[in-house]
């Protein structure tokens, strides 16, 4: 079977002439995409750039801190109002036969039971995510 022939041609294709391609890309020249000066550099700067989490670098950093315990604070009262209506609403669905309404105050308060175990445990989780990143090398 001629080279030229079947699916594959071994010859090189030629540009059509309505799609130009520049002779920068690439494609046409034997020149690696990234100068090899460049290439230590670059290594060096994707393995390690060098930095590191630090507090007291911006100002209002403690305002910030007491605005985050703020919004958590107000999430947790909120979780308790919602868990004291979901409980609520459970015990009259189960008194009163609404299976309805005793189904939607279980769904409430697993909800509520699940948004304080995450508001809980938000320093946690990313103090333990932050830890398990910086071991990353």
């Amino acid at each position: 079977m001629p080279a030229s022939v079947g699916a594959f041609s071994r010859t090189r294709a030629t540009p059509l002439p309505f799609l130009p391609v520049p002779s920068t890309c690439g494609l046409r020249s034997k020149e690696p995409a990234i100068p090899t000066s460049l290439t230590p550099h670059l290594f060096n700067l994707a393995f390690d750039p060098g930095i590191s989490p630090q507090g007291g670098g911006l100002p209002g950093l403690s305002v910030l801190k007491n605005v985050v315990n703020s919004i958590n604070m107000f999430g947790l009262i909120a979780v308790v109002g919602a868990l004291a209506v979901s409980l609520g609403v459970w015990a009259w669905g189960h008194h009163t036969g609404g299976h309805q309404a005793e189904a939607n105050g279980k769904k409430g308060a697993v909800v509520a039971a699940g948004a304080a175990l995450g508001l809980g445990a938000a320093n946690g989780i990313v103090a333990f995510f932050s830890a398990l990143g910086s071991q990353v090398h």
